[in-house]
């Protein structure tokens, strides 16, 4: 990646720093550890650029690694989503992509000492009692009835549960902990679970899987991870991490540093809801262009750079927080401003005829691709008699606050002439179907010579050459702050998330690329959509508008 690797310190670059200096690690060794359950989103992205880029500021490595324990959820549609995201984001993980599974053997022997060293055992309690006499967080758990029963049977027991003799539920490996702690993940977690299913790497090879929490710590100690990363609701299993580290034979012991989740404005983070949102048809799919998965994000039109500089505007902290979508937002908006070409793209059309134009005639204008950037270049824009401005953009009568084209007056276009509406033609309805002009063939890039002022600029299409586009204005999903507080995702969702046009764009864009971003000038940034539009029907999709609209409202 270009960017730099300098950013300022947080507590656990401290961390970090103390490990490097007293020499407990020689060198830092980080990974990220997706389950394979669902697409990415914007807090994995967080996660992401922290321990990639923690890997790359100190010179070490980081792993890709899959915690693929439960494979009832689990495809390979999620695992090739998952890598294409990171190397989207510009990371590369350290040798071949990892995968839990790869050390089912390893976990399964870990296991078998537990058990042998008598902190283990088989439960065929059902799955109604556990959770009772799990106890409450105001009272302490009280023990099965297995609990107690001798390292040879349990070690029978656990063999057959490896064999496939019982069914799914039957039983479960627990370890041997403490029923009366404080800290419910200690009061004898399950750590082996019977499933008779098939398993996208190991196929059928096991009908018994290691819990989430039993594999993350020795995947983490088996890969030689010095500093494992994660979110502040894992503070208190950092508890059962260190102690199933420290009752096996496994000389690597990582640190488990947490850090707060990220919780955003306008979305939900939940895979659950996530989920409900694509099962139930409120949106498109995983990457439709609201929703907050990475993929939705880049077919939206946000970049790896803008993703990465909102991971490190929001910085890395201990406390909990809502950031505001206007964050993001800027993030992209900043990004697009400084980098994407402008062009002319109509939403709303309504026909501009040119009386005094030539009829048949086209001009080649040219016009900058950036207004601040000259090694961006120009592109030809044609300039016909009859041409289509934004229904927005007249007025047969209008106040001095409107800069725009109003009956009897001027406007500028865009990069080309100084134009004044004469007259209108409207249909039965009373709605105008053309303003009719004519233009100052004087004032191409030039003020009138007889010093008038024409105070307004508006954009343009050629009726002639203009390319017809389905344009998707999308906007926030949700229309409160919390969607998720909401009872329901029905009464959250913002119904103007997706309105569509049918407008005209510049011949130039119809060359556009998947997922380029473009400056619709006046109208906002919008990139060509990667997944519906063809060379017979162009879709774009509106990444973000030129300012914050939901500010004014919220104020």
């Amino acid at each position: 990646m270009a960017e730099s690797a300098s950013r300022s310190t947080n507590f656990i670059r401290k961390i970090i720093d103390q490990d490097l200096a007293s020499g407990k690690h020689a060198t830092v060794h980080t990974r990220f550890p997706p389950e394979p359950n669902g697409y990415l989103h914007i807090g994995h992205a967080k996660s992401i650029v922290l321990n990639f880029g923690i890997a790359g500021d100190y010179q070490g490595t980081c792993n890709l690694r899959f915690d693929d324990t439960n494979p009832l959820k689990e495809s390979m549609e999620y695992v090739s989503a998952i890598k294409a995201d990171v190397r989207w984001l510009g990371y590369e993980w350290e040798g071949k992509e990892r995968y839990s599974s790869n050390y089912f053997d390893a976990l399964h022997g870990f296991a078998v000492e537990l058990i042998e060293k008598g902190l283990a055992y088989v439960d065929f309690s059902p799955q109604e009692m556990i959770r009772e006499l799990r106890g409450t967080l105001k009272e302490p758990g009280k023990n099965s009835p297995y609990r107690d029963t001798s390292v040879a049977e349990n070690l029978a027991e656990f063999a057959k549960m490896t064999a496939g003799e019982y069914p799914e539920g039957h039983c479960s490996l627990r370890a041997k902990i403490d029923m009366a702690s404080p800290f419910m993940c200690m009061r004898d977690p399950i750590i082996y679970r019977i499933r008779h299913v098939h398993h996208h790497q190991t196929g059928d090879k096991w009908c018994v899987y290691p819990m989430y929490d039993f594999t993350h710590c020795i995947s983490d100690a088996l890969e030689g991870i010095t500093h494992s990363l994660c979110t502040l609701e894992f503070q208190d299993n950092r508890r059962l991490y260190d102690w199933v580290l420290d009752n096996i034979s496994i000389p690597c012991h990582p640190q488990q540093i947490e850090f707060s989740r990220l919780n955003l404005e306008y979305t939900v983070m939940s895979k659950r809801k996530l989920n409900l949102l694509v099962t139930e048809n409120y949106v498109s799919g995983w990457d439709d262009p609201r929703m907050p998965t990475i993929a939705g994000l880049r077919r939206r039109g946000y970049t790896p750079g803008s993703i990465r500089e909102f991971a490190h505007r929001i910085g890395v902290t201990k406390m909990d927080n809502m950031v505001e979508m206007g964050i993001l937002e800027s993030c992209i908006r900043d990004d697009l401003n400084e980098n994407a070409p402008r062009s002319l793209a109509v939403l709303d059309p309504v026909k501009v005829v040119i009386e005094n134009f030539a009829e048949g005639s086209t001009e080649t204008l040219q016009s900058p691709n950036h207004p601040n950037n000259e090694a961006m270049g120009t592109r030809d824009v044609p300039f016909t008699r009859e041409l289509y401005i934004e229904r927005e953009d007249f007025r047969e009568e209008a106040n001095k606050k409107f800069k725009r084209l109003v009956l009897g007056k001027e406007v500028r276009l865009r990069n080309a002439y100084v134009i004044k509406a004469e007259r209108v033609e409207k249909d039965a309805n009373g709605e105008i179907t053309t303003i009719f002009c004519s233009y100052d063939p004087e004032t191409l890039g030039v003020d009138p010579s007889d010093g008038r002022k024409v105070k307004g600029v508006i954009h343009w299409v050629s009726a002639e050459h203009g390319v017809p586009a389905e344009i998707r204005l999308y906007d926030r999903l949700f229309s409160i702050p919390n969607p998720g507080a909401a009872e329901t995702l029905d009464e959250a969702l913002n119904p103007d998330s997706l309105i569509v046009m049918h407008g005209f764009v510049e011949p130039s864009l119809a060359k556009a690329e998947p997922e380029q971003g473009f400056q619709f000038e006046r109208m906002g940034y919008f990139c060509l959509d990667s997944k519906d539009s063809t060379t017979e029907k162009l879709v774009f999709n509106r990444t973000v508008g030129l300012r914050d609209s939901w500010a004014k409202i919220a104020d």
